[in-house]
């Protein structure tokens, strides 16, 4: 009833007239934006986004009723949290990182792999892998595509991965991390199954799962031990050394422009710039002309290099194209709610680096799947992370964890 509540007051508040000119204005707006980053033209797409910046700022003030408008758009994919909350979480965490930043990007890198590596054995690896984590073959598919995804709930989930020659991680990981969405669907109790609560509880509750199952559990030096071995015999060399250079090289910290291929360290960083810049424009503090200069100030400010063209730039991410505002901090709250829950799943599965370096992390997956994944949405986000931790979700664990395992990495 809660659910159903929430869905009808929300569509009760926005008049139809709005409902629709969102919908046709960002659907052509997809469109438009990929054209534009495909050109590296931004002026062709700030008409369409200013359009669509103004939609959404009449929608957030008429879901708000007075409050403030960029919390009513969070709460569309967050339910409870507001835009202060996350700011005030943001500005906690950002100190530590980057400060580990620094450190991390001032010591030597590690080897990264060399080679290429054919795109059967890289799928046929990767549904090993989607297996290894709980993937439920007669509920779901993996299949190729352009950006990796799931899909789906119930009795019918499906993941997609891609393929780069030069970089075997990239479908690997990519696997894993869709495999803890897919995951989290598969494993929500079947009698909610077509009712309000048979679904995640948010998209940061969600993200929380694909990230402990990609990094977490994927990245640590456990089970990357494993993969070790399984690569080594399916790809032959690929001029990493032994286990503990592979864990390095899979943990390896890079500048870079683009936020879906960051690593752990810097990831965060490249969600706070995109979750400052968008709650700005909803207040209407800054506009959509000036949101190139905005972007790219911010960038070299927290990252020490200058965008050297737009599609590493403003136009990377389709979010904003699709009206998903108050989207991006999700990303950020998923990594803080895993910091969480490894927490509470260490402590409660003791032997779990001896089962990882096995190759099982059947532990891990199904002490989530208890404590949280079948409970889908009957609990508010953070009540249900909090339940599944015994501890109210904070930012703590999460930079412990990065602080830990990245100053043993690089030695700093």
């Amino acid at each position: 009833m809660r659910q159903l509540r929430r869905q009808v007051q929300r569509a009760a508040k926005v008049p139809g007239r709005l409902a629709e000119e969102i919908a046709r204005a960002t659907s052509l707006a997809q469109g438009i934006w990929a054209e534009a980053r495909a050109r590296e033209d931004v002026a062709a797409f700030l008409p369409t986004l200013t359009e669509v910046v103004a939609l959404k700022r009449e929608e957030a003030a008429a879901l708000a009723g007075g409050g403030d408008p960029y919390d009513a758009l969070v709460d569309d994919h967050e339910p409870g949290m507001t835009g202060a909350a996350i700011a005030a979480m943001f500005s906690a965490m950002r100190p530590r990182l980057v400060a580990l930043r620094e450190k991390v990007l001032g010591a030597p890198a590690p080897k990264g792999v060399t080679g290429t590596f054919g795109q059967d054995a890289q799928l046929a690896l990767s549904r090993e892998l989607a297996t290894v984590f709980g993937y439920d073959w007669s509920r779901g598919r993996i299949d190729l595509a352009v950006h990796p995804f799931s899909s789906g709930s119930g009795h019918d989930v499906r993941i997609t991965t891609r393929v780069s020659d030069t970089d075997p991680f990239n479908c690997l990981y990519s696997t894993i991390h869709e495999v803890g969405h897919a995951a989290y669907e598969q494993g929500i109790d079947s009698g909610y199954a077509l009712t309000p609560i048979g679904q995640g509880a948010s998209m940061g509750v969600h993200e929380s799962q694909s990230r402990t199952y990609e990094n977490q559990l994927g990245r640590s030096r456990a089970f990357t031990g494993w993969l070790y071995g399984r690569m080594r015999e399916v790809f032959g060399e690929f001029g990493i050394a032994d286990a503990d250079a592979f864990y390095r090289a899979v943990n390896r910290v890079h500048p870079g422009y683009i936020r879906t291929e960051a690593d752990e360290v810097q990831y965060n960083l490249h969600v706070m710039l995109r979750f400052d810049l968008e709650r700005a424009l909803i207040r209407g503090t800054l506009e959509v002309a000036d949101l190139e200069e905005a972007w790219n100030t911010r960038f070299r400010a927290d990252f020490g290099v200058a965008v050297d063209r737009p599609s590493n730039g403003m136009l990377q991410d389709v979010h904003w194209s699709c009206g998903l505002f108050g989207y991006f901090p999700t990303y950020t709250l998923g990594n803080v709610y895993a910091g969480c829950l490894m927490q509470a799943l260490r402590a409660d599965v003791p032997d779990l680096d001896e089962r990882l370096a096995r190759g099982d992390p059947s532990a891990a997956t199904g002490w989530l799947r208890d404590k949280l994944q079948r409970h889908g949405a009957l609990y508010e986000p953070r009540d249900l992370v909090r339940r599944a931790c015994g501890f109210e979700p904070t930012e703590g664990p999460l930079l412990d964890y990065l602080e830990a395992k990245f100053g043993a990495i690089y030695g700093v």
